[in-house]
């Protein structure tokens, strides 16, 4: 490959002999690291997804050599031009495999500095237009390079919430897919142009836009900030556990989707994350943060993103958290997914009675149907029932449950002793409410963002920001005195104190018995499945049908302007 490239610096007039002994040096120094770095970057491919150790000697060693790669043609640039021929559509090839780097070291950490990180390498493509000459070469490959490259950074600006790049990068992805197709006439053309609606769905997934002055769209962010989570009081008796890994599942059928993530588990992850620090790294300094630099900070917990898993990876992953679990953590799963119900009438009660939820729905599955029908014996092999889980209540296990079968999941039984929650979606909503289920679930979204969330339910559709952060100011002191709520209840059961010491668990709860009680206190919600539950259940008189909480309910849709959408006489007592 060396002698390849020297070679056709011969065509320009030289002959390889000419070329001093120290610029060939350079070409082959260069190919080594180059054929060094492609092997290392295709070998991440064959580490396993789950368990946290075993990856990181390899990206350790993958980073270093992108580093390396990096630096020297920074250095021998001039040399790299006249002897190898390096073209710029190359650097910007490094450049997007150092992105990808960071992101998937985001990905195995959910540490979301190193989404700055990403996004500072594809930025730097972009500004640089290291792609730019490869619509003038006759290789339709290096136009799906670039395709991909564009692909790769929208899905970082989404998790970095930088929507007005987005967009423009929508825009450019747009016109160099028209491109694509019109010079190459390829047969993935309609592939690309889902790719750009599914973008495009994605970004208007917000039932509620939230204005400035200028009617420019404000962008909010619903990682966990300083002011987040309630804090814990003087006299508040909670347990010391630490939210440590999170299982975030999705498979929701007809629900907005980009790349492997539904709408209901982007805004689920970033839920469980604070918002990201800058690791202060430059261009030319692509690497991990060193092992002796702590961040200021307790880490976000870790996370897997489980797209539609058959049954058996998602067992494995499982298990995989279930055994890296340290002492005093606890695990969360998260499942946004259809509901399975139960096929025909059981005499017993037991785990595996009440139906569960569908993580997978492959072709078998379709075949499956038809035998569902002809066998009333036969259960749904993909569906995870309550008694799936029962195995990992060896450890403390927070569970969330978005489906119109949630409630199979209160038929739990804490068989072990451990702290033991589980969060229990409506399982159907009012007809007379919006359909917005393919925008994602309600629910989560009272979890990811209760503010929008309770707009959306009292009839708003936009709101100006001086009103919107007068609203998270009301709603930050509402959260407060639920917590207030649960820490002085004579009656909840200890599972919710346990978990009430981690801001993100105390977070998730908070906006759980905010999200009941304003169901049950609006004037469309009247059936039973209409609201959330929960195992254990929460004592209602102190919690989400508690007095105090109404009226503070009701001060925040006076604020609106929406009070007519809520139920006054619930107060009568008060």
């Amino acid at each position: 490959r060396t002698k390849l490239a020297l070679k056709e610096t011969m065509s320009s007039g030289g002959a390889e002999d000419d070329i001093p002994q120290a610029e060939r040096k350079t070409v082959t120094d260069f190919c080594y690291l180059l054929d060094k770095s492609k092997q290392l970057f295709n070998g991440l491919r064959d580490l396993p997804q789950y368990g946290q150790k075993q990856w990181q000697s390899y990206f350790g060693r993958t980073f270093d050599v992108y580093t390396k790669l990096w630096k020297f043609q920074q250095q021998h640039r001039q040399v790299l031009d006249n002897r190898y021929g390096l073209k710029r559509w190359q650097i910007g090839e490094i450049a997007s495999k150092i992105g990808q780097l960071y992101y998937h070291y985001y990905l195995r950490t959910s540490e979301t500095s190193y989404l700055n990180e990403a996004f500072s390498f594809y930025s730097a493509i972009r500004q640089r237009s290291y792609y730019s000459q490869v619509n003038k070469e006759d290789r339709p490959e290096l136009v799906v390079k670039k395709l991909r490259y564009y692909a790769r950074f929208i899905v970082v600006c989404l998790l970095l919430n930088k929507m007005d790049v987005v967009k423009d990068l929508v825009k450019e992805l747009s016109d160099e897919i028209e491109d694509y197709t019109h010079r190459f006439n390829t047969e993935d053309q309609v592939e690309w142009n889902l790719v750009l609606q599914e973008v495009a769905a994605f970004i208007e997934a917000d039932p509620v836009m939230v204005l400035n002055d200028d009617n420019t769209i404000v962008i909010t962010s619903n990682r966990l900030s300083e002011t987040g989570a309630p804090l814990l009081e003087q006299g508040m008796i909670v347990g010391q556990l630490a939210l440590a890994d999170a299982l975030i599942i999705g498979n929701c059928n007809n629900q907005v989707k980009f790349s492997e993530l539904t709408i209901d588990m982007f805004r689920m992850l970033q839920a469980l994350e604070r918002e990201p620090m800058n690791l202060a790294s430059q261009m030319n300094k692509p690497g991990m943060q060193e092992s002796t630099e702590k961040p200021a900070r307790r880490e976000n917990p870790h996370k897997y993103l489980l797209y539609k898993p058959t049954f058996s990876q998602l067992y494995t992953f499982l298990a995989a958290s279930f055994k890296e679990l340290p002492a005093n953590s606890v695990l969360l799963i998260y499942l946004s997914a259809t509901g399975v119900f139960p096929s025909g009438r059981s005499d017993s009660e037991g785990p595996y009675d009440f139906g569960g939820v569908l993580t997978n729905s492959n072709r078998d599955i379709i075949n499956g149907d038809a035998l569902h029908k002809r066998n009333q014996s036969y259960k749904e092999m993909h569906c995870l029932h309550p008694g799936d889980l029962y195995p990992f209540t060896r450890k403390p296990l927070f569970i969330i449950v978005d489906s119109s079968n949630s409630v199979a999941y209160k038929n739990f039984t804490n068989l072990f002793g451990q702290p033991l929650v589980c969060l229990l979606s409506p399982t159907a909503y009012p007809k007379a409410l919006q359909d917005q289920s393919q925008r994602g679930s309600l629910f989560t979204l009272f979890l990811n963002n209760p503010l929008m969330a309770f707009l959306f339910v009292s009839g708003l559709s936009s709101m100006r920001r001086g009103l919107w952060e007068k609203c998270q100011d009301y709603l930050r002191k509402i959260n407060r005195d639920i917590a207030q709520l649960l820490t002085h209840s004579r009656s909840i059961d200890q599972s919710f104190l346990q978990f009430f010491g981690d801001e993100f668990l105390r977070l998730l709860l908070t906006r759980f018995i905010f999200c009941s009680a304003t169901m049950r206190m609006h004037k469309i919600f009247r059936e039973t499945r209409n609201y959330p539950e929960s195992y254990p259940q929460l004592p209602r008189d102190e919690t989400v049908e508690n007095p105090h909480l109404q009226k503070h309910i009701l001060e925040l849709a006076s604020i609106l302007d929406v009070r007519n959408v809520f139920l006054e006489n619930t107060l009568d007592d008060y």
